[in-house]
């Protein structure tokens, strides 16, 4: 038997399939489960260590101060020969401090906390309206290249959640030479294993997933990005 057609054969009746009670519950159940395991694998995801073994360590100078002693003690855990200071510009007070940028500040934090001088060096990357760890990573290739300092091997210290774009976007530029490994210090601004519970965590964790899908599958930057430039202090 032919189904019935309506509105001059425009539309027509069709059986479906619909949830019982049962069912809706079982779908509810399904999707909790579901939420419960992406909250509880997403700040993991974004704050991850994946360290490799070499002589280079690389820290991102916006981080704040327990993330350089932090650092201090993996330099001296694994016996680095070399630490290099990523950060554009100084984004308030600049005026009033000696040091423009926050690869600049960052250096002489490392260097206040132990670091021998001929250690630490500072990486300034250019100012720039938006993805600035990508300008980090572009800064550190080039002065690498044109010091003929490419490293086999090096790490990246981040802070939290920021960890796996980092760990990406220094892959993008300096992987074609130079295997990355990334080390993710805890941020102590929120609790990471229930980060959901304070405005903070759920900001920085929502804000990082973003920016890391953007990264990942809608960034392209030009060839001209990845030239050499800026000179270390």
């Amino acid at each position: 038997m032919k189904p019935h057609r309506l509105f001059w054969g425009l539309l027509r009746r069709r059986e479906c399939l619909v949830p019982t009670l049962r069912g809706w519950i079982a779908v509810l159940a399904i999707a909790t489960a579901l939420t419960v395991i992406v909250i509880g694998s997403l700040h993991p995801f974004l704050a991850v260590t994946a360290s490799v073994s070499g002589e280079v360590l690389v820290v991102e100078g916006w981080a704040p101060d327990y993330t350089f002693e932090e650092a201090v003690a993996e330099f001296k855990r694994h016996h680095y020969r070399k630490v290099y200071v990523t950060g554009g510009p100084l984004e308030q007070g600049s005026h009033l401090s000696e040091y423009g940028t926050y690869a600049e500040l960052g250096a002489a934090i490392l260097i206040r906390k132990g670091l021998n001088n001929d250690a630490v060096l500072a990486v300034p990357s250019p100012r720039v309206r938006q993805d600035r760890t990508h300008a980090a990573a572009v800064a550190l290739n080039g002065w690498l290249r044109q010091h003929n300092a490419m490293p086999a091997n090096l790490n990246v210290i981040s802070l939290g959640a920021h960890a796996r774009r980092s760990w990406l976007l220094f892959g993008k530029v300096l992987g074609e030479k130079t295997r990355v490994g990334i080390i993710a210090v805890e941020d102590r601004d929120y609790d990471p294993k229930r980060w959901w519970k304070t405005s903070q965590g759920v900001r920085l964790v929502a804000d990082e997933l973003l920016a890391y899908c953007y990264a990942r599958f809608l960034f392209f930057p030009s060839k001209n990005s990845q030239l050499p430039s800026t000179g270390a202090r």
